[in-house]
């Protein structure tokens, strides 16, 4: 299914390429996804952590236009925001999806290999007798572990989704979970399910509190995050970094920021980052609370009603609500003791660790939705993982699995 694309890049992620080169062969790709511009914010926040912004106008109604991209270096973080707006960009639906869709309920797709939307986890409001009488829109993926093709409510797959046929009905509010881009579309893949990963991990912990064990920063010996830590430490802002890796095994890591200094609830932030390399699952976690920071500052989040009540309810207050990422735990692990996953040559490699670590912890389907647009050219895909928890995104859509963990 996938090829056996070489790694050349490893520092702060699994590339084919370092980041100079995909924004050098992808700027003139810019105009035609309606990004019209890309700006360095990094100098709004006084940690000095590289945070860029894309400014895409043309944006579908019900999606966001200003996209945030991070990194440990300026050529990192530029071609984050690049990415994003490209990956946003080729989420939306065009006429060419369209034609691929199958407008049906439930019963009439019995002939077709499909994803029961139950899997998806539903808001409680869908009962089974609306799920059965609900006409939907279904698009086709391909599963990874199989490699046999599936229809899944166009709903996981678009953002922002806009019915294009008037009889369908959305079943939940559209995210951005799993949709990634890259350099190849193995890539793109392979971010996709780190994704899903993060946020099934991060809800599971948000939810039971007990995949949790808090990093000693003296144990790391990578001078990338040490760099990082370092800018926090300069400016008075306290780092706790959590080790929420899940059953799936694949490194997540959390980390909260607290400025001592502005006390600000509204920059009381998080990042959280997944990778098979728990370095690179810091750093992701690192550069994503300067993201966090630099976007707040800026004020381009469109969750800003979020930052207005953080503001009322008053800093020592929020930390209190949060203080399961504030407080200091009794005992800290080494990152040596957490699970180290790389080595690998391939992209191939990766996305086969991903596929059987998944497998062992009971999930029996990794769909992929290949969104490359060919106007762009740019690899993109939306990855779903039925039975994955996301309820750090969407609340309403509390899923199983995290019993196994009470």
């Amino acid at each position: 299914m996938f090829s056996d694309v070489k790694l050349k890049y490893f520092k702060t992620g699994h590339r084919v390429c370092e980041p100079s080169e995909t924004l050098k062969k992808n700027e003139d790709k810019l105009k035609t996804a309606g990004i019209t511009r890309i700006t360095d914010i990094t100098g709004l926040d006084r940690v000095g952590i590289p945070v860029f912004s894309a400014i895409r106008p043309t944006a579908q109604s019900g999606a966001v236009s200003v996209y945030a991209g991070k990194g440990a270096n300026k050529d990192q973080a530029e071609a984050s925001a690049m990415m994003e707006g490209f990956e946003r960009y080729s989420a939306e639906m065009q006429e060419t999806d369209k034609e691929k869709i199958i407008v049906s309920s439930i019963e009439d797709m019995k002939g077709e290999k499909f994803i029961d939307p139950k899997s998806l986890y539903l808001p409680n409001n869908i009962t089974d007798d609306i799920l059965s009488v609900t006409t939907l829109e279904w698009y086709p993926c391909i599963d990874i572990v199989s490699e046999e093709e599936y229809y899944i409510p166009a709903n996981a797959v678009f953002h922002p989704y806009i019915p294009s046929n008037k009889s369908a009905t959305p079943l939940f509010k559209g995210n951005t979970n799993g949709l990634a881009s890259g350099n190849v579309i193995e890539e793109a893949v392979l971010h996709g399910i780190f994704e899903v990963i993060e946020r099934d991990a991060w809800s599971l912990f948000e939810i039971v509190h007990k995949n949790k064990r808090q990093i000693d920063t003296d144990s790391i010996e990578n001078p990338i995050i040490q760099e990082l830590l370092d800018k926090f430490n300069k400016q008075n802002i306290n780092i706790k970094l959590m080790d929420v890796t899940s059953d799936i095994n694949v490194p997540t890591v959390t980390a909260s920021s607290d400025d001592d200094s502005l006390k600000d609830p509204a920059l009381l932030c998080l990042g959280v980052g997944t990778h098979l390399d728990p370095n690179i699952a810091i750093i992701r976690a690192l550069t994503e609370v300067a993201q966090s920071r630099a976007t707040q500052i800026h004020g381009t989040r469109e969750d800003t009603t979020r930052a207005n009540f953080m503001r009322k309810a008053g800093y020592d207050r929020m930390k209190k609500i949060n203080s399961i990422y504030y407080k200091e735990e009794e005992n800290k692990i080494s990152i040596e003791d957490m699970n180290d996953l790389s080595g690998n040559s391939s992209l191939k490699e990766d996305i086969e660790i991903c596929k059987s670590h998944l497998i062992e912890s009971g999930f029996d389907k990794i769909l992929f939705a290949d969104l490359t647009r060919p106007e762009i050219n740019i690899n993109a895909c939306r990855v779903v993982i039925p039975g994955a928890e996301l309820y750090t995104l969407d609340q309403d859509r509390l899923g199983t699995r995290y019993k196994k963990f009470l």
